[in-house]
């Protein structure tokens, strides 16, 4: 493989035409990752996760939506915030039994409390009439063990 620097940088207007930034109109989904740390114990269990304890979560995040005139779904910057927004500023740093809605907090169960805020910050900021919805969560507690909720359980259930 040859590596090469470009003679030029590609300028709108004169190399690209607004009306080719976007190439499909196809559904694409994009996805973004954080973690945040926190404390927590689980009721009624009999195992080490009896006692308190913290995990550094991830949570992953997956939008779908048409491209818009740019060719972009969602702008990754809309994303971080609602996350810092609804979940970080609730969650990191916090311990979760005190600060989460009366449950056990397992992975199984913030991961529904999860979604139902970003779906309603979705709502509230009309995402939904661009096209775009929240498709999937995988919350991650270690690097090996995490639930997945999925836009179609959710509805289906709903």
């Amino acid at each position: 493989m040859e590596f090469k620097i470009p003679d030029q940088v590609e300028k709108l207007g004169v190399d690209i035409r607004r009306d080719e930034l976007k190439y499909h109109h196809k559904r694409v989904a994009v996805t973004k990752a954080f973690t945040f740390d926190a404390a927590h114990h689980l009721h009624c269990y009999e195992g080490k996760c009896k006692n308190l304890h913290g995990h550094t979560y991830k949570l992953v995040i997956t939008f779908s939506g048409y491209v818009n005139e740019i060719g972009i779904v969602v702008d990754f910057s809309d994303v971080k915030r609602m996350f810092k927004e609804e979940i970080e500023s609730r969650l990191d740093h916090r311990y979760l039994n005190e600060v989460l809605p009366k449950m056990n907090t397992s992975a199984e169960n913030m991961i529904v409390w999860i979604w139902e805020r970003l779906r309603d910050r979705i709502r509230g900021e009309d995402w939904a009439g661009r096209g775009i919805r929240l498709e999937e969560l995988t919350l991650y507690e270690t690097p090996t063990s995490f639930a997945t909720l999925k836009r179609e359980w959710m509805e289906a259930d709903a």
